[in-house]
């Protein structure tokens, strides 16, 4: 039995990261805004991720970006919090911050109210850097996942970036 108050399929995802990633010799690191920390809580379920996990970003407002990851004003004001500059750009600051071989960013809007007819309840952008990765290469993805209710918006964003961070995955 596993000693966790998460869902089974979330540290089982996070038990997969851990473990591919060591066996790579790779390390990561997470941004998260929707997903208030769910991605690196299920990671450090995983006894001994600490070799692998190296740190997790949570970044629920704008200031935070901006202060935390280093998202520009600009980029934020331009194109809002949840689209795929300002995922990106948390990504790269991730990556830097952290020193990761592998950073991963998720932003979205879990709801059940911030939603708009360009930018529905279930929207969730994602985005993965790479150390030594060109930084004009942006690597993110929008998804709609629908109105599964906030609990549901969230688990399936952080199973979505979960398998973003499995070495040499790429955004869907």
């Amino acid at each position: 039995m596993v000693d966790t108050t998460l869902p089974a399929e979330l540290v089982e995802a996070a038990r997969r990261v851990i473990d591919a990633n060591r066996a790579a010799g790779k390390t990561v690191a997470v941004a998260e805004s929707c997903t208030g920390g769910l991605v690196s809580a299920a990671l450090t379920e995983i006894p001994g991720s600490s070799d692998v996990f190296l740190a997790g970003f949570v970044t629920y407002s704008n200031e935070a970006k901006l202060g935390v990851l280093g998202v520009s004003l600009d980029v934020l004001e331009t194109f809002g919090a949840v689209s795929i500059a300002v995922a990106w750009a948390m990504a790269r600051g991730a990556l830097e911050r952290a020193n990761a071989d592998t950073a991963v960013a998720i932003t979205g809007i879990a709801g059940p109210d911030g939603g708009s007819e360009k930018k529905p309840v279930g929207t969730v952008v994602f985005a993965r850097a790479e150390k030594g990765g060109d930084a004009k290469d942006v690597t993110a993805d929008a998804h709609e996942f629908g109105d599964l209710g906030r609990g549901g918006i969230r688990l399936q964003a952080a199973l979505v970036a979960l398998e973003l961070l499995m070495p040499d995955a790429a955004v869907p």
